[in-house]
């Protein structure tokens, strides 16, 4: 076989190859993720670590003897390392020992290199021998493997501005070929300035592997504006489908610059403060660190008082407004600002608990004072109320629970209330009235009472009639309710209805007809307005009845006077006519007198007539 490899070297090259073969030898190629170079030789791209696959380029020619794989020194001379007979079958490797149990030859040449390394980028040749020729064709290995994510080591604890310091390194290990590193921050290149930005990078190789490790370092002169400025760096490197990049997770510095203005605040930051609450005094600094201790100015303390960057007043007072300073402890920085404590006062009178009699009067009122115009209301039981209470006479359904409450809308939380328990007592009252039932079978009593405490109620029954119901009572309402029995009497009785509470013990009877004889039946019970019509009634029809008896009464004793005088007339009449007519019979003289005291009778009703015209 190595003679006839040499006699084959002096064959003419120029018919290794046709344009038909080149053309399907690309296309196989091609298939195979391998790409052309300019020079017409073929490339094969394979990762660092996986298998290298080189398809021989040459078409498989008939009477192929055998095939063989080598590849070139940098001196130009050959390695063989792979044969394979096209006759016996069998695979030959030689003992090349970077290769040693990586290789693998199949059966239409293609070549395997397992455990790609960057010392596998070399020139390799196929090569494909018949007895009458050998045709050769070269293949270039390139292998790439990605660097580690890059990573900022040996970072400054912090950043004091305008000085020039080292900010730290960027690290990108195991690249080939080299990448190259950038830094940024928040997103945008650092370029190299004098005495601002200076960037070195170092790229070192490791014999054993070939492999690169790239070493950027960074020096920075920070400003204020750097506080949470993100510091990254990318590494740019080339792969098999061209340039990449990789970047590092982002670096946030502790920038440390001096302090040039002090600040008051007042915690919790609300806009109105009230009485009763607590009052935190913040002073800060805008430098970084920020001072840690502060002198606070109080209103009426010429002093200041030296703090950590907090003062706190628990329960303020009105007399806490006023003007609160803060200041650096040289004093060479200082800050104001004005609190407002504002307050709320109420004080209702009477409050508590209070008994009064129905009919009494009972003053009340409810006195504000505060920093603000306050708004006032009442309440009684739950409800609110149109108009504040007046008891000029006090009834039974003013009795409840009175509320005066009164906020300042400006301030979140200031309200005040005090209540007044109102409670309206008196002696049992009753009304009793009666009513026919329907069926014409019973008889309805109701007793009507009022009274606070609730009176109770006991009925008696004087003569013959039975009870048909039990008694039943309404819902106790504003010192008011009823209670009522149904009858039948067999004959006239009396009932009688009893109320007692606390106060007194009231008794109230009424006659009830027995059911087969008719009466008048009385209207079971009216509202208070009728009530109160009525009893306007009631009252001008007695006015009416005193005047006419009245009249009466004068008439009468006029009438008696009348005829007193009358009488004595006659008398006087009777003797002058006995002395002046002696000789008159007796009843002449009656006549005589008679007539004479009609006329004297009539002339006194002339002059009382006349007198009660006038």
């Amino acid at each position: 076989e190595n003679n006839h490899f040499q006699r084959s070297c002096c064959c003419n090259r120029e018919v290794l190859a046709s344009v038909w073969e080149f053309k399907e030898t690309l296309k196989i190629i091609s298939s195979l993720s391998v790409s052309p170079l300019a020079l017409g030789l073929y490339t094969v791209n394979a990762i660092y670590g996986d298998t290298i696959t080189m398809p021989c380029p040459l078409e498989v020619p008939d009477g192929l003897m055998f095939g063989k794989w080598k590849y070139e020194m940098p001196n130009g001379s050959p390695v063989f390392i792979a044969f394979r007979s096209s006759t016996k079958k069998n695979v030959q490797y030689d003992d090349v020992p970077d290769y040693k149990d990586r290789l693998s030859l199949s059966e239409n040449y293609t070549l395997s290199i397992k455990n790609a390394r960057i010392s596998d980028e070399k020139r390799f040749v196929c090569m494909l021998v018949t007895e009458d020729d050998v045709s050769e064709e070269p293949t270039i290995v390139k292998v790439f493997k990605q660097p580690s994510q890059p990573e900022i080591l040996h970072q400054a604890n912090l950043l004091e501005t305008e000085k020039l310091q080292m900010l730290g390194e960027c690290v990108s290990r195991d690249s080939y070929p080299e990448g190259n590193v950038t830094w940024y921050k928040n997103g945008r290149v650092l370029h190299p300035v004098d005495d601002v930005v200076v960037i070195n990078l170092q790229k070192i190789v490791d014999r054993t592997t070939g492999l690169f490790t790239m070493t950027s370092s960074l020096q920075y002169m920070p400003t204020k504006e750097d506080v949470n400025a993100k510091f990254s760096c990318i590494v740019t490197y080339y792969g098999p489908s061209g340039q990449k990049t990789i970047q590092s997770e982002p670096v946030v510095f502790d920038v440390h610059y001096p302090t040039e203005k002090v600040t008051i605040q007042v915690l919790p930051q609300s806009s109105t403060i009230k009485e009763g609450d607590n009052i935190t005094l913040k002073c800060s600094g805008n430098g970084n660190p920020p001072p840690q201790e502060f002198l606070f100015y109080i209103p009426g303390e010429t002093e200041g008082i030296r703090s950590s960057d907090t003062y706190i007043m628990t329960d303020v007072r009105r007399n806490a407004t006023g003007e609160y300073k803060c200041s650096l402890t040289d004093k060479s920085m200082m800050d104001s600002t004005t609190i407002t404590v504002h307050y709320l006062d109420l004080q209702l009178t009477p409050s508590g608990e209070v008994t009064k009699q129905i009919g009494e009067n009972l003053p009340v009122s409810c006195t504000i004072s505060s920093s603000r115009n306050a708004t006032v209301f009442w309440i009684k039981d739950n409800t609110r109320m149109q108009t504040s209470p007046s008891f000029s006479s006090l009834q039974y359904q003013d009795a409840g629970n009175y509320v005066c409450e009164t906020t300042l809308q400006e301030v979140e939380g200031l309200r005040k209330r005090q209540t007044l328990k109102l409670i309206v007592e008196g002696k049992p009252q009753i009304k009793m009235t009666k009513k026919t039932n329907t069926n014409k079978m019973s008889k309805t009593i109701i007793c009507h009472v009022e009274g606070f405490p609730k009176p109770a109620v006991q009925w008696t029954v004087t003569g013959s009639g039975s009870i048909v119901n039990k008694t039943e009572e309404t819902k106790y309402v504003n010192g008011k309710f009823s209670s009522k029995i149904v009858i039948a009497p067999e004959e006239n009785v009396t009932l009688t209805c009893i109320a007692e509470n606390e106060l007194e013990r009231t008794v109230t009877s009424m006659n009830v007809s027995a059911i087969s004889i008719p009466e008048y039946d009385e209207p079971e019970d009216r509202s208070d307005d009728n009530s109160e019509k009525v009893n306007d009634q009631a009252k001008l029809i007695v006015g009416i009845v005193v005047g006419l008896l009245l009249v009466a009464l004068i008439a009468g004793v006029v009438y008696w006077l009348y005829v007193k005088k009358s009488n004595d007339a006659k008398g006087k009449s009777e003797k002058a006519a006995a002395q002046n007519f002696p000789s008159l019979p007796r009843t002449a003289s009656k006549h005589v007198d008679k007539d004479l005291g009609n006329i004297e009778e009539n002339k006194k009703l002339e002059e009382n007539n006349h007198k009660s015209e006038t």
